[in-house]
């Protein structure tokens, strides 16, 4: 989708916390952003984060891991959470949950 690159490889060997938290982390800035008023900022992050959210969605398809449709619910609201004015509150919240998880799992 966008012209920034990641490591694949790395990416499909992370668990899902680091997965959705690196996720969540792209979701904070591009609403952040939005908040602020820094469109192209916004937009940057929000390109992103739909690139990892593809990419993840599409290691999960292959390997039939459970959580796919959530998955793409949550891409469903972070689009609309950036395109239009109706912004989910919990959005923020519930890929925060996995960065902490992640850090908690990171830490041992």
């Amino acid at each position: 989708m966008t012209d920034h690159t990641f490591d694949t490889a790395a990416w499909a060997e992370m668990d899902v916390f680091n997965q959705m938290g690196n996720i969540g982390s792209e979701v904070g800035r591009a609403l952040n952003a939005k908040r602020q008023g820094k469109i192209d900022r916004s937009q940057s992050a929000f390109y992103r984060g739909l690139d990892l959210i593809d990419e993840t969605a599409q290691l999960w398809a292959d390997k039939n891991k459970p959580g796919l449709r959530e998955l793409l619910y949550a891409r469903e609201l972070f689009a609309e959470s950036v395109i239009t004015d109706k912004v989910d509150p919990t959005l923020e919240a519930y890929f925060m949950q996995f960065a902490i998880a992640a850090r908690l799992n990171n830490s041992h």
